[in-house]
């Protein structure tokens, strides 16, 4: 009889256990699907644009298409000349620096370095028109380009040196009649080509998410969520969310993926310990750069050479640059595991004129985080190096003038002369220059957020928790089980497991003589 009850009880926990799961797995939503359900019916627009007799007619400028949008939505361009989009820079905490104001108008990096005296060329992807100095700009709203971010009919595009000026073969009454909300040709068109081509500066943004697959970005998908990138970089009055800490120091306004998965998304509770520590893409986004290839070290010092007198290229055999005598010789990467770091939300920069010791590697963004940070968690980063010109007298960067009009003018991508580069650069950004240049290494920290993979993929435990060669091997600063070795750490687990398996046998033990015992009394 005790037999059979404990028979039943057993299967009715059994039976119990398995209705639970299907309960909770018939109820439970995944969150992809929770996604896919909220983006599939788009709002479609109530106004057809087409139909305005202010957008009909033929326009001779573009600043006349800004006065018919604002005569309708006005306020906005004053919204966007408030915002980073337009200002290009921010006033932030920076790190050891105090309060500064920081954006690509005064930030160096180690690709095309900077914009000051470069205005005409890199403006092509300001939301403005007519942006082709630092001076005597940023005050007139009939400037602002609409057209940039909300065009709807896939032709329009910047020309190139052009100032932010729309190219000459596009039709502004055709592309004011079909604007709509951003979409990711919108956004992609400059943040996929960053740094004078595609994928070049981050390795997670690039063309081939312009129509992605599953395998590329579960999110962007478009035989999947198909979600556009304003789906997650939301705005208020213009102000948007997400900022590249390329150009950015402080941890607000972040897009972050907790917003709509939640600070413990997993089933598995296991899974979820992890999250305190190791942030979401971590384990989710195991590869970048996954469709073409990404630049990993540019060296400026071999720019210049000529062939014959004339400017040169060289490309291996995926057609990709590897030498232009405009910008040097590059390194590139595809398919690639992401470095790692530890990462609290705030960065620092190094700033025009701040001076370095060259004998050392020059970061010229530095990700802050360590173990001991409540803040802090494990990002995927890439890594860029780079050989760039610096004052050897002076041991600063120095901003050089690389594009310009005209020869003569000291722009390094027309005459070729560091010398005269250097000087009008550091001329036209106000700072001294001793006259005596070099190269020396810099280093920019790119964290890793899109092309999350499909979760069947993501990063398996014995991809980190390994003695050999693990996705983790170079962060320190913590004892991660499997990757680590501590004598006393061992002992104790070890002593443990003996002090586990004694209690067993000395209950196992106890139960046999009691049992022994109560048989003897019957």
């Amino acid at each position: 009889m005790k037999r059979i009850s404990l028979t039943l009880l057993v299967l009715g926990t059994f039976v119990a256990l398995i209705l639970t799961a299907l309960h909770k797995n018939s109820s439970d939503t995944p969150p992809l699907t929770k996604l896919k359900e909220q983006y599939a019916m788009r709002t479609k627009p109530s106004v057809d644009h087409s139909l305005f007799p202010e957008l009909k007619k033929k326009f001779k400028r573009p600043q006349d298409v800004t006065a018919a949008c604002i005569s309708c939505y006005n306020g906005r361009a004053e919204e966007v000349m408030h915002s980073s989009h337009w200002q290009w820079e921010r006033t932030e905490y920076v790190a050891g620096k105090g309060i500064r104001s920081v954006g690509k108008r005064n930030i160096l990096n180690n690709f095309c370095i900077g914009i000051q005296s470069n205005e005409q060329s890199c403006t092509r992807c300001h939301a403005g028109y007519g942006y082709a100095d630092n001076r005597a700009y940023f005050a007139d709203s009939l400037d602002v380009d609409c057209l940039a971010c909300h065009d709807n009919s896939g032709t329009y595009a910047k020309m190139n040196e052009g100032a932010g000026m729309p190219d000459t073969s596009v039709d502004l009454s055709y592309v004011a009649q079909h604007v709509g909300l951003p979409t990711r040709t919108d956004c992609g068109t400059c943040h996929f080509f960053g740094g004078g081509g595609n994928n070049v500066k981050h390795g997670d943004l690039e063309e081939a998410l312009f129509d992605p697959t599953r395998d590329v970005d579960v999110h962007m998908a478009t035989d999947g969520i198909n979600m556009q990138c304003v789906d997650c970089h939301t705005a208020k009055n213009h102000q948007m969310l997400g900022k590249m800490y390329s150009v950015s120091s402080m941890n607000r306004n972040r897009v972050r993926c907790e917003s709509c998965h939640g600070s413990m998304p997993h089933k598995d509770n296991v899974l979820n310990d992890h999250t305190f520590k190791i942030a979401c893409q971590t384990c989710h986004i195991p590869e970048y750069a996954k469709v073409n290839p990404t630049k990993l070290f540019w060296d400026w010092s071999k720019a210049g050479r000529l062939k014959d007198g004339k400017p040169f290229e060289l490309k291996d055999s995926s057609g990709t640059d590897i030498y232009m005598s405009i910008k040097g010789s590059f390194k590139w990467g595809k398919d690639l595991k992401p470095s790692y770091v530890w990462f609290n939300g705030t960065a620092t920069h190094y700033l025009l004129g701040d001076k370095f010791d060259p004998s050392k590697p020059l970061d010229i963004n530095h990700l802050m985080g360590s173990y001991d940070d409540p803040d802090s968690k494990i990002y995927p980063v890439k890594v860029h190096i780079a050989e760039q010109i610096y004052d050897t007298k002076n041991d600063y960067l120095i901003q050089p003038k690389l594009y310009s009009a005209r020869k003569g003018d000291g722009g390094f991508w027309g005459d070729f002369n560091w010398q005269t580069s250097a000087e009008a650069g550091m001329k036209a950004a106000g700072l001294p220059y001793s006259g005596h240049y070099g190269f020396t290494e810099t280093r920019m920290y790119w964290p890793v957020n899109h092309m999350v993979a499909p979760k069947e993929k993501a990063v398996g435990c014995n991809e980190c928790h390994t003695r050999n060669d693990g996705r983790l091997a170079e962060v320190g600063g913590f004892y991660m089980p499997g990757r680590d070795f501590n004598p006393w750490v061992e002992r104790f687990g070890f002593g443990l497991m003996a002090l586990t398996l004694a209690g067993v046998f000395m209950h196992g033990g106890a139960r046999v003589v009691a049992g022994r015992k109560r048989k003897r009394n019957v």
